[in-house]
Parts: C-alpha cells; sequence; structure tokens
C-alpha cells in the first residue's frame, strides 16, 4: 500500500521549489513557478484520470487538504465523480443565489405586476411610500425568505399605537408581498404578516387602538342654507363641490366626470366600472337641480369640470372651496354621510311633520 501522510506542515511551509509534493491516496501539494502553492487530488474514474484542485495552501491547511482528499474517496466509493459532484453543487448554488431575492425586490415587482389595474395613481405612490418608509429599513435588504414573524412585529410595532391607520395598511402590504413572493417560489410557509390567528395575538385591536373617525359632516338640516350660500360662489370646482353634494357621489367621481357619462334627456349620469371604487357600473339619476346645474355649464365635450388646459381638477381642489367658506369643519367627503342621515332618518321626519 502506498505510503500515506508523507508530508508535514512545516514541510508544507518550507517547500520552495516548483514541482510536486507528495502526500499519498492522491493528495499532491503543487507549487508553481512563481511560489504560489495548491492542493491538487489525482484520482481515477473509469478509465480516466482527473485531477481536481482543493484549493490554495493560503486557505487551505494541510490537515483541511487530508479531510478534502477523505470526502473524495468517499465519492469514489459510491460510484460518484468528485468533479462532476462539485460542478453540480455549484450549479445549484447559482440557481439558488439567482432565484433568492429580497424584500425590496419583491415589493417593486410586486408593484409593476399590480399597479396598472389600480385606477388611482396616488394609490401606487403610496403603497411604494409605506413600504419604502417603514419597512425597507428594518427588512427592505434581507432574503424574503428570511423574513418571519419577529421581523414583521419589528416593523409594524414602533407605529402601530401612534399611526394605527399607516400601520395596518403597512401590515396588509406585507403580507400582499410576502403572499406574491411566495407564489412565485422566493419563500414558503406560512405568510407571517397575516393577522387573523397570528398577528392579533401579538399586536393590539387596530379598532381598540385607534377608533375609525367618520370624515366631518354637516348635519343635513343646514344643507338648504349651505347649498344656498355655496350657489353664490363662482368658479369650477363650487359647481363641482355642488354636483357631488347633489349626486352624493365622490370627489373623484365628479372630478373625472365627462360629458359623454351624461343623458340629459333621460336624467341620468352612468359612472363607468373603470372609475368606480367597487369596479361596478355606476348610475345615478339626476334631480332637477343636478340638471340645472349641467344645462348652466358652458360647452358640451370633455369634461364636465375641467381644471387648468382642460385636465381634472386636482384633489384639493373642492376642499379649497369649503375653506372659502370658512368652512374647514367640514369635509367634501362627509356630504356622502349627511346624505345617508338624511336617506335614513330626515326623510322620515319630513314625512311625519306633514302627517303623512
Amino acid at each position: 500500500m502506498p505510503a500515506t501522510n508523507r508530508l508535514t506542515a512545516l514541510s508544507v511551509r518550507h517547500a520552495k521549489d516548483p514541482g510536486y509534493y507528495t502526500d499519498g491516496r492522491g493528495l499532491v501539494l503543487q507549487v508553481s513557478a512563481v511560489g504560489t502553492k495548491s492542493w491538487i487530488f489525482r484520482y481515477r474514474f473509469g478509465s480516466k484520470r482527473h485531477e481536481m484542485g482543493l484549493g490554495s495552501c493560503e486557505f487551505v491547511s494541510l490537515s483541511r487538504a487530508r479531510e478534502l482528499e477523505q470526502d473524495c474517496r468517499q465519492l469514489l466509493s459510491e460510484g460518484r465523480n468528485p468533479l462532476v459532484e462539485r460542478r453540480q453543487a455549484r450549479a445549484t448554488q447559482i440557481v439558488a443565489r439567482a432565484r433568492q431575492m429580497t424584500f425590496d425586490q419583491c415589493a417593486a415587482a410586486y408593484l409593476k405586476a399590480h399597479s396598472s389595474s389600480w385606477r388611482n395613481p396616488k394609490h401606487a405612490a403610496q403603497w411604494s411610500s409605506t413600504l419604502a418608509t417603514y419597512a425597507t429599513p428594518v427588512i427592505g435588504a434581507l432574503p424574503v425568505d428570511a423574513i418571519d414573524t419577529e421581523l414583521v412585529v419589528k416593523v409594524l410595532a414602533p407605529i402601530w399605537t401612534t399611526k394605527t391607520e399607516t400601520a395596518t395598511r403597512l401590515r396588509g402590504r406585507i403580507e400582499s408581498v410576502l403572499d406574491w413572493a411566495t407564489v412565485s417560489k422566493f419563500r414558503h410557509g406560512d405568510n407571517p404578516a397575516r393577522w387573523r390567528g397570528h398577528l392579533d395575538f401579538l399586536l393590539a385591536n387596530p379598532n381598540k387602538v385607534a377608533p375609525v373617525k367618520n370624515h366631518p359632516a354637516l348635519p343635513w338640516l343646514h344643507m338648504s342654507a349651505f347649498m344656498a350660500d355655496l350657489r353664490r360662489k363662482e368658479g369650477v370646482s363650487a359647481r363641482a363641490l355642488e354636483f357631488t353634494i347633489l349626486t352624493a357621489a365622490r370627489s373623484g367621481e365628479t372630478r373625472g366626470a365627462g360629458w359623454g357619462e351624461v343623458n340629459l334627456p333621460q336624467r341620468l349620469w352612468t359612472v363607468p366600472a373603470a372609475r368606480m371604487k367597487a369596479g361596478r357600473e355606476h348610475r345615478v339619476p339626476l334631480s332637477d337641480a343636478a340638471i340645472a346645474l349641467l344645462r348652466g355649464l358652458p360647452g358640451r365635450d370633455g369634461l364636465l369640470f375641467p381644471g387648468q388646459k382642460s385636465q381634472p381638477l386636482s384633489d384639493m381642489s373642492l376642499s379649497a372651496v369649503l375653506r372659502r367658506m370658512g368652512r374647514p369643519d367640514i369635509t367634501v367627503h362627509g356630504f356622502r354621510s349627511t346624505f345617508r342621515d338624511w336617506s335614513a332618518g330626515g326623510a322620515r321626519e319630513c314625512l311625519s311633520a306633514r302627517g303623512l
């Protein structure tokens, strides 16, 4: 049997002349012409001879080189080629690294896949801003598969009681990104950002931390005086606010309304599904006051209430009308609440007062 362990740590350190120095069982120290030293494993597989590098002596000691040689011998005893096995292992690692994505990369991919279906560009901007502000500093650079419950709580806890509404939206957005990553096979297992049966045991109920507040609304009994004051105001924004109130519409629905959606003879305004929050077409009957308002508008094409350069009014233009009227105590959206209050109780009171 060939002698083994011929080399010593001292002999390896002092080897200077270029050439090959055998340790035994195929392990060889190679000294190059420029003096660099490395380990080689020589073996036969089938009918062919092979040489396999085991690393530089600068990083691989003699004892470690012998361990690597033993590993190779074990593979040979199992009928496996050490060189082929190493190439396959490296290929697997390359694929794994290529598939590994950070949370921020997954968030960007999720936004790219879904933002085109969101009607309001502002929504996509809010998504990106919220994640960048609160999630990125904590988990943004981490592999998405490494994100666990502890890390999600670390993101949410600092703002859970101080910015509860933002925190709850952030939690939902993190959950969506992690769901996307799971379906895309960049992570596995349960979603650590899920609420029911998971985070609800670790974080306070957001409805109890910060009860939802309704938009400030004008009592319906004050509407008559308010509308009289509003009709004295001039400008496109004032008319848009008046139309919003008369139709109980959302501000965005009014600002994006076009003449092609209005049928004056049928007294009907049809808001297409693409512009509705619920994604369904909405048909709004027009009252006498709404018809009179529309008939008083200039033009019969484009937007009902065009802003500068025939673009839609900004989302603050209607609120600005309220400020100019000295009514910072109410909001545009609050008029929908006023309408509901009138529908639920106001109409009944009017009928009762008339003995009906």
